[in-house]
């Protein structure tokens, strides 16, 4: 789950991590208050889920009051294009009003679990306010990374690896050290996916704040982390991904046109590998879990119609939980209540496998069957090509 960086601050303020003093505002008029509360020059960023937010013109620094009510005017209910947005980019709906600081040196720092060795990589780079991507891709020297056993935690002497690698001193080193020490602590109490403070800053006043802040929460973990649920905003999200969700379905939507009804998120990444394989993309992910009913079929056809770039669909179910039977009874009630008019193309293996192509197969529905994945995906593509 993603948040916006305003909700990140309050949660790095929660744990004692300083950030610039802002406020929230959903309106030209509420920009101009609080740049007035506090006191020019300020800084207007609008809150979206996507980086890349300065390069699009999201960010702007405002000397006077003025500049402050242009720049609110200029971003605030405008899409906002950047790299992580859609083409038609993001509608941006409030903002955040900083008061701009003094800035000395700016860096680097985040967290992600590496799962090839089970533990927690910190990362700093002396290359802050820039993507970190284009870092890793071209200067991978400059990340220094400290690999941290969860059952440990971090160790003081890692903090201090950081610090030095920074080649920080004096009172800025203390300060970073303890910044790296509580930023850990705030990554596994909330069970944090991602944290990056990008760009962590020092002040002119040696103080160590995050200038700007991103967190990503396992969804796994929301259960127990009621305070960081209330914090989704929906209008951030794919409405087709909050349904399915709904459902207890996985859906990711593509810019392909062959739609994907898969169960295993294994199965449904090698479904979309071989679609492209075979010449076309995948319109979307859809795991549909291992105890798909009739029901969650028919819910599945819904998503999966819903976007209009899809031209055929590719059903590819093993079945272990969930039986082939119970999916080819789905399948044909949900071409005959919701009237699917594109070609459909069903592979289905497993238990109950033969039984569910008789039901097919009787159905007397224009539905092509397949046995091995490489003539489903071939199938399903030259559906296109007449």
């Amino acid at each position: 789950m993603k948040i916006h960086e305003y909700q990140a601050k309050e949660i790095l303020r929660q744990f004692n991590i300083p950030t610039p003093i802002g406020k929230l505002a959903f309106s030209v008029k509420e920009a101009v208050e609080h740049s007035q509360t506090l006191l020019p020059p300020v800084v207007v960023k609008a809150q979206i889920h996507a980086g890349g937010r300065g390069k699009g013109g999201g960010v702007k620094f405002s000397k006077t009051l003025k500049e402050a009510e242009k720049n609110a005017e200029n971003i605030l209910g405008k899409n906002l294009i950047t790299y992580q947005t859609k083409k038609e980019g993001q509608l941006v709906k409030k903002l955040l009003i900083e008061k701009a600081v003094n800035i000395k040196h700016e860096f680097y720092a985040g967290m992600v679990l590496d799962r090839s060795s089970s533990k927690i990589t910190f990362m700093v780079s002396s290359e802050g306010g820039v993507e970190i991507e284009k870092i890793a891709e071209n200067s991978p020297e400059k990340i220094i990374k400290e690999q941290i056993d969860p059952l440990l935690g971090i160790l003081p002497y890692q903090a201090r690896n950081l610090a030095f690698s920074l080649n920080l001193k004096g009172d800025v080193f203390k300060n970073a050290v303890r910044f790296f020490l509580k930023l850990y602590h705030l990554y596994i109490q909330t069970d944090a996916s991602l944290v990056e403070i990008n760009p962590l800053v020092v002040m002119q006043e040696d103080e160590v704040i995050a200038l700007d802040a991103k967190i990503n929460f396992d969804d796994n973990s929301l259960f127990r982390q009621k305070n960081i649920h209330a914090l989704q905003d929906l209008d951030e999200e794919e409405p087709t991904e909050i349904e399915a969700a709904k459902y207890n379905m996985s859906y990711i939507k593509l810019d392909g046109n062959i739609g994907c009804m898969v169960n295993g998120a294994g199965l449904a990444m090698a479904t979309m590998d071989i679609i492209k394989l075979a010449g076309e993309k995948p319109a979307n992910f859809l795991d549909i879990g291992g105890k798909a009913s009739a029901d969650t079929i028919e819910k599945g056809f819904n998503i999966i119609l819903s976007d209009k770039n899809v031209k055929a669909v590719l059903i590819n179910v093993f079945g272990g939980i969930v039986r082939c039977d119970r999916v080819a009874n789905g399948v044909i009630q949900a071409i005959k209540n919701i009237d699917v008019n594109i070609p459909i193309v069903v592979r289905l293996q497993g238990t109950n496998a033969d039984i569910a192509k008789d039901i097919l197969n009787s159905s007397e529905m224009n539905i092509m069957g397949a046995t091995e994945l490489n003539e489903a995906a071939q199938k399903v593509v030259n559906t296109l090509k007449k």
